[in-house]
């Protein structure tokens, strides 16, 4: 998980009516079609805003409107949505940290889910009547598709707490606001439930908004996680016996793989497993062929003895990265299919080793990720897990995949769209020389 990156919308020092009035200016020339500059120099919009802006034009939004923004969502169809979130647990940590701060500062906490439709409203009245008008209600599509660019909506695709200002806003009618947001993460599997906004109008901006809603929204997942290790103490009372009365080596672990119980096989505190059981016979990185049956809460997981654990003699690897909120690894070999989702990082990584066929060390991923070569720490940890799920996949010194694996790549059509969310250089030079290469390809055309 990358760490948080706080940046406020409004620099230090400036007068926000002064700054307010820069950003219209940019804005302005934007809409126009002025290009916008590419390297920070003084008066350019943020980097996150830039981006979000290239995306927003790229779809066609009207500036002076909604768009095609869907319908809300009618009273059952919300509920069936906030049931699905993964949020509920949370909820009361996330009302009791942010709504009455919100509501005494003219604002309203907004809690959002990863497909951008807001969840829940709270907070001022004043300020909820003033949300009706803009259609920012319950229900209500906010992602950067519907609405433009937006902390809700930007902080979806860039996947960390995002402050937006004013004009900073892409649909004007939103440039008398000011929101910042944060996203919020199933510590289970680290898949995106959403984002957490705290909303007013633009008069009411302030520095530490951001940093308050980043905190509140930690301390949600802190609380989904106490809830996670509860599930797992109630299945271990269920495994403990089960493995008493098997031979050979087994696992029980909860839905997403978290080990509750071993017996056989060193502990270890997770297992990647498939994202779908068709079958009760998979094939399993870590351990080779394997037997899965569903026991309450979870699975249990019988290794096949004498089968060789790592990956098969001949493998496909596809790393697919089309998606804009989930990316997923497939490898496909003799023993059978298997298929996971993947985190922002360790798609980062997987792609930067795809795009370096020959190799990257410690030091060299540091800087494709960080622009520091001295952050090798960070690397080799998340490495380390990569290669313990994968097996033989991936090999080291350097870094790279397996000489034996038939790696393919499934690329966004877009190339903003490739690891949107991603700020890393060696990513975002993935992303300039694919769009270069759009680019000569439709000149060739022409």
């Amino acid at each position: 998980m990358q760490a948080a990156r706080l940046e406020s919308a409004v620099p230090v020092g400036t007068d926000p009516r002064a700054h307010a009035r820069t950003l219209s200016r940019l804005h302005d020339a934007a809409v126009a079609g002025a290009r916008t500059p590419g390297r920070r120099v003084p008066g350019a919009p943020r980097p996150v805003i830039e981006d979000s802006w290239r995306r927003v034009q790229t779809s066609g939004l009207d500036p002076d409107g909604h768009g095609s923004a869907p319908e809300p969502l009618g009273r059952e169809d919300l509920e069936a949505r906030r049931e699905a979130s993964g949020f509920l647990p949370a909820l009361q940590t996330l009302r009791g940290g942010l709504v009455s701060i919100a509501d005494e500062a003219l604002h309203i906490m907004v809690v959002v889910d990863a497909g951008g439709r807001i969840l829940w409203r709270d907070g001022s009245s004043a300020v909820r009547r003033r949300a009706d008008g803009l259609g920012f209600v319950e229900g209500a599509a906010w992602d950067e598709g519907a609405v433009g660019t937006n902390a809700i909506g930007t902080a979806l695709v860039a996947r960390r707490p995002v402050q937006v200002y004013s004009a900073e806003h892409y649909v004007r009618s939103h440039h008398s606001w000011t929101c910042a947001a944060a996203p919020v993460h199933d510590p289970r599997t680290g898949r995106l439930l959403g984002v957490v906004d705290v909303s007013g109008p633009a008069a009411t901006v302030h520095a530490s908004t951001l940093a308050l809603v980043d905190a509140v929204a930690r301390l949600a997942e802190q609380r989904l996680h106490t809830e996670h290790q509860a599930e797992l103490v109630r299945l271990r009372a269920v495994a403990a016996p089960m493995l008493a009365r098997i031979e050979g080596r087994a696992l029980v672990t909860d839905r997403h793989g978290w080990l509750a119980a071993a017996a056989g096989v060193a502990p270890v505190d997770r297992v990647l497993l498939p994202d779908k059981v068709d079958d009760e016979r998979t094939w399993l990185p870590s351990f080779g062929p394997c037997r899965l049956e569903p026991v309450p809460g979870g699975w249990l997981v019988r290794i096949e003895d004498g089968a060789p654990a790592g990956a098969p003699a001949t493998t496909t690897v596809v790393l697919d990265v089309r998606g804009t909120r989930q990316w997923r690894l497939v490898i496909d070999g003799p023993s059978g299919a298997w298929e996971q989702s993947l985190s922002p990082r360790h798609a980062e990584l997987l792609l930067l080793l795809a795009a370096h066929p020959e190799g990257r060390t410690a030091s060299e991923l540091a800087h494709d990720l960080f622009a520091d070569s001295a952050r090798t720490v960070t690397v080799r940890a998340e490495l380390s897990r990569l290669r313990r799920n994968l097996g033989g996949v991936l090999d080291h010194k350097p870094y790279r995949f397996a000489e034996w694996v038939d790696l393919d790549i499934r690329w966004p059509r877009r190339p903003q769209d490739l690891l949107a969310f991603s700020s890393s250089p060696g990513v975002r030079r993935l992303r300039a020389a694919r769009a270069d290469g759009a680019a000569e390809g439709a000149a060739d055309e022409g």
